[in-house]
């Protein structure tokens, strides 16, 4: 449902507003991660949620994220990073790791990075109620109808060699020709 692109609007505006409606109604962007990178598009998610307009007191627009699920870190970061966390009771200190936490809920990771980047002011609170995570592309009716544009991706995703046909194969510019007493192992 989300291959119809009628219903996404490019802006133009510096804002974002919406074009259809009044001026101070904030708009509703979408951004789909698929197999991304961690840490290239959160700062995309932040800057988009941070636009805060002073002469009218506008918070910023909303941000839609679809796919958390699927989100991926460099290296052995899943095992590596951990999250603390302290009730206030004692022995309430718990800790889980990128991998445990993303097991229990695939929203929460993003949910935490987004809210580390914004500015720690009185408005980060609004602008946390202003973006809204999904761990898949399923999305609500109601969401779904005013979405208004489609934030674009930080870099293309790189296809994988197995999805590469025996056509593109061959067409690839040979680097280096072995040998031909070369021994491949």
């Amino acid at each position: 449902h989300l291959e119809d692109k009628s219903l996404l609007v490019k802006n133009t505006s510096s804002w974002c507003h919406c074009q259809t409606s009044s001026v101070s109604e904030p708009c509703l962007s979408l951004f789909s991660n698929t197999v991304k990178y961690f840490n290239h598009f959160i700062p995309t998610i932040s800057l988009n949620t941070n636009i805060w307009n002073i002469f009218t007191g506008d918070i910023g627009d909303h941000v839609v994220l679809i796919n958390t699920r699927h989100i991926a870190f460099s290296g052995n970061k899943w095992e590596q990073k951990v999250y603390s966390s302290h009730s206030g009771y004692p022995g309430g200190f718990k800790q889980l790791t990128a991998a445990q936490m993303h097991q229990k809920d695939p929203k929460a990771i993003v949910k935490l990075a987004v809210y580390g980047m914004l500015p720690r002011n009185l408005h980060r609170r609004t602008m946390m109620q202003r973006l809204h995570i999904f761990p898949d592309d399923e999305l609500p009716d109601e969401i779904l109808a005013n979405l208004t544009e489609e934030l674009p991706q930080p870099r293309e995703i790189p296809k994988k060699f197995s999805e590469y046909t025996q056509e593109e194969i061959d067409a690839f510019p040979r680097l280096w020709t072995p040998p031909e007493d070369y021994k491949m192992k």
